[in-house]
């Protein structure tokens, strides 16, 4: 029989903190990586909430090179959205959900780790 560990959730502060150090830990906690229970095939990771997402340090050059690319599935149907303009749109929450959902791993349960991950401006 298998012991549930409880779920708590994490808080990281991401003021004054760079994008990719703040989505890497979001994504290890999302993943259960930092638990002792962690098995690949069964979702074991903790709720994860990121507070102070406007304070997040971005330099110009970094979001510049941020795009966000989607394809329809129709002929001519793929766009391309860059990083000020889904900061002007959106704000600074989407951009750190689009990085931690490009490291957590391609399988069915991502759509459920990014369930349990609240972004606070």
């Amino acid at each position: 029989m298998r012991k549930i560990d409880k779920k708590e959730e994490k808080v990281i502060d991401a003021s004054g903190r760079t994008l990719g150090r703040v989505a890497s830990a979001a994504a290890i906690a999302l993943s259960g990586k930092d638990r002792a229970s962690f098995e690949r095939h069964i979702y074991s990771g903790n709720p994860v909430r990121i507070v102070h997402a406007s304070k997040l340090r971005i330099s110009p050059e970094k979001l510049k090179s941020i795009t966000h690319k989607r394809y329809s599935g129709y002929p001519g149907g793929f766009s391309e959205v860059s990083g000020p303009k889904i900061l002007e749109k959106y704000g600074y929450s989407r951009i750190i959900e689009h990085a931690i959902y490009q490291m957590l791993p391609g399988n069915k349960l991502r759509r459920e780790m990014m369930k349990h991950l609240m972004i606070e401006e």
